[in-house]
């Protein structure tokens, strides 16, 4: 993206190994359960394609996609997501760091406008929410 100019960080540690995070989000049936999200496809490697439907509250069906910019195995995803209207595919930066039976995650973006990092800054942190929620019980 060009001249990025309003990012967000969000840093969680969770309860649960490194491996088992990376897993929820690498592997297509455990992240459509904590994501919500069906149809759900990875190829997750430096060039790979994703995609899946996500299924928001009341009940509508939200078809994504993209590409995987950058992956280093359980340490770093960089996930490319097409967005209507963008030339470039938006970036999520997500950071996986041991600690102990822990893993620390940092995920972060940048966009052109606040009104697109904010609402982006929610859907995040309602998707961490929700990971956190699926590792406790899991």
């Amino acid at each position: 993206m060009s001249n990025p100019g309003f990012a967000y960080t969000l840093t969680r540690t969770l309860d649960a190994p490194l491996e088992m995070v990376w897993s929820a989000w690498t592997t297509p049936g455990i992240y459509g359960q904590w994501a919500n999200a069906e149809q759900v496809t990875m190829d997750v490697r430096t060039g790979g394609v994703w995609s899946s439907v996500m299924v928001i509250p009341g009940g509508d069906r939200i078809p994504l996609s993209g590409t995987y910019a950058e992956v280093i195995d359980h340490k770093r995803l960089v996930m490319g997501m097409n967005a209507p209207g963008q030339a470039e595919p938006v970036l999520m930066t997500i950071e996986f760091t041991a600690d102990g039976d822990r893993t620390q995650i940092i995920l972060s973006q940048d966009f052109d406008t606040a009104e697109n990092r904010d609402q982006a800054e929610q859907g995040s942190n309602f998707l961490l929410d929700s990971l956190t929620t699926h590792l406790a019980t899991n």
